[in-house]
């Protein structure tokens, strides 16, 4: 069965997509740690991050770099953090979180409830600055 990512990356599921390219895509998380939280995922559905090729790897984490140096940009912070867990979907997947301090990279505490428009004015600004 395919992840939720996986039918998010085909449209079947709604995102608020950053960007994307022919490999890789970035779209906000519906339940984010702070304003700007992003996941970066491959298109392609592989459940652990070091199971993809040595190629695909690199691919996903340059995109990821892009992603950061524009939140970095759009969102007030410190710091992007760069966070791997892979526990939660069985996708591979890199947090981007905007920090300004290190509790703002605590997955324990409770996760913000955003209305649409909140999140598509940030994918928006973070889209900007790309």
């Amino acid at each position: 069965m395919a992840s939720v990512f996986s039918k998010i990356v085909k449209g079947e599921i709604p995102s608020y997509k950053i960007a994307e390219s022919e490999n890789c895509f970035a779209f906000l998380d519906i339940a984010p740690l702070v304003k700007g939280h992003t996941l970066v995922i491959p298109k392609k559905e592989v459940d652990y991050l070091f199971d993809l090729d040595d190629a695909l790897l690199a691919e996903l984490h340059l995109f990821a770099k892009k992603i950061a140096i524009a939140t970095g940009k759009a969102i007030p912070c410190k710091r992007v953090g760069v966070v791997v867990l892979g526990l939660e979907v069985p996708h591979a997947h890199i947090h981007l979180i905007p920090l300004n301090t290190e509790g703002d990279i605590n997955f324990s505490r409770p996760k913000l409830k955003l209305e649409k428009e909140e999140m598509e004015q940030i994918a928006g600004r973070i889209r900007s600055k790309l």
